[in-house]
């Protein structure tokens, strides 16, 4: 697999999907996708985990014979002693690298090559070169930072030998909370929710008392209602030193999301074309560059500045 114009990744699903939709999903990925890494795992809920513990051996072996890398990601949110064991049997199991999204899971990977994901808050050169001292080797930037901080990020990563990854398209998650508003949403609690976040697959959307369409909520999670698109951003980004590029995986076009993206890293189409790819498939609900953009998070900004260098 050609990797010299950069890397695709697909991230961690963040939605409750069947196991069986997860397994064929990523059995799809390791057959037909040109993504490069895949992460794997729970991140939102720990409540989910294990109905996907049987597929794991299957899928890893496919993605892996496939010629993919397989990285597990922790859980973003720890909040009892059997999330922090699972965290740390995670953490010292040596047959995959791990993906660290709380600072539970980085304790653990101290001193061990491991990655940061993006729920960590990377958001300077000082942080980035503590971890970096520590065994992180690879790093997820906040989905919320401005392209000059990621500009200064880049130079910064390659004095350390670190390796940088941007979320480029899907909802971003924006909030966790010990509540979980999925389940009170159908008049659940959190500890009796009987899996109610199955039924929006894609997050459950918002809207304001002025029927707006505002945010959406997936378990414990608050996610941005659009998607986020910096696919015609891949090769500026690849100029600031971004190595790798996040896909957040969501029940539909997925596959033509990482089609799009391949089509962008290898000079195929431009970023016109690629947005209006992308947009014809969401219909209504809109794409967003703001945080890139220096604007607000939800805005779409056709023309941006130039990079203060």
């Amino acid at each position: 697999m050609d990797t010299a114009q950069g890397n695709l990744t697909l991230g961690p699903i963040l939605f409750h999907w069947s196991a069986e939709t997860k397994r064929d999903f990523y059995l799809k990925i390791a057959d037909e996708s040109p993504i490069n890494t895949v992460y794997l795992g729970e991140v939102v809920c720990s409540k989910r985990s294990p109905f996907m513990m049987p597929y794991y051996a299957e899928v890893t072996d496919r993605l892996t014979r496939a010629g993919k890398k397989v990285v597990f990601s922790s859980l973003a949110e720890i909040m009892t002693p059997r999330e922090r064991k699972m965290t740390e049997a995670l953490c010292h199991d040596e047959k995959y690298e791990v993906e660290a999204n709380d600072t539970s899971a980085i304790y653990h990977l101290r001193k061990k090559p491991h990655r940061i994901g993006q729920y960590c808050n990377v958001y300077n050169e000082e942080t980035l070169r503590y971890l970096a001292l520590n065994g992180a080797h690879h790093v997820v930037l906040p989905a919320e930072l401005p392209r000059n901080t990621i500009y200064i990020m880049g130079k910064a990563a390659k004095t350390l030998d670190v390796s940088l990854e941007v979320q480029v398209s899907g909802r971003v998650g924006l909030a966790l909370s010990a509540r979980c508003y999925h389940a009170r949403s159908y008049g659940r609690v959190k500890d009796n929710c009987q899996y109610v976040c199955e039924h929006d697959p894609d997050g459950m959307p918002l809207k304001t008392l002025t029927d707006q369409s505002f945010l959406c909520i997936n378990g414990i999670q608050t996610m941005s209602y659009g998607y986020l698109n910096l696919l015609p951003q891949i090769p500026e980004l690849m100029e600031m030193g971004i190595t790798n590029f996040r896909i957040s995986p969501h029940s539909l076009h997925t596959d033509t999301i990482i089609e799009t993206a391949h089509s962008i890293l290898h000079g195929r189409i431009t970023g016109e074309q690629a947005t209006l790819i992308i947009q014809s498939l969401l219909g209504d609900v809109p794409c967003f560059n703001g945080f890139y953009s220096h604007a607000a998070g939800y805005e779409w900004r056709n023309h941006t500045h130039a990079l203060s260098r």
